[in-house]
């Protein structure tokens, strides 16, 4: 069956970095573009990143531009977050999501890692 799996989460000090991953299994990753999100305590979930099936493509929130960088690895099914110059802002739970495009719906979805940021 479909899974993506996120891991790399953790407590980290303003201004460092984490490397979130998302594995996937159960579908040829090459065909589908994989999207991050995140939600905040309190907060709506809201997209972080994208990343097309080719990885012609990236998109990133305006919040995260210029500190976040979105990969991939087909041979290895796994998509990658670099989070740098990371801001207590930026802790929440990250989840990363299956794809048709990065235009299109979510249909498969990890569990999720948390992400906090705090000195």
């Amino acid at each position: 069956q479909v899974q993506l799996v996120e891991s790399g989460g953790g407590l980290v000090q303003p201004g460092g970095s984490l490397r979130l991953s998302c594995a996937a299994s159960g579908f040829t990753l090459d065909y589908y573009a994989i999207g991050w999100f995140r939600q905040g305590p309190g907060k709506e979930r809201e997209g972080v990143s994208c990343i097309s099936s080719s990885a012609g493509n990236t998109y990133y929130a305006d919040s995260v531009k210029g500190r976040f960088t979105i990969s991939r690895d087909n041979a290895k099914n796994t998509v990658y977050l670099q989070m740098n110059s990371l801001i207590p802002e930026d802790t929440a739970v990250y989840y990363c999501a299956r794809k048709r495009s990065c235009g299109a719906a979510s249909d498969y979805w990890g569990q999720g890692t948390q992400v906090t940021v705090s000195s």
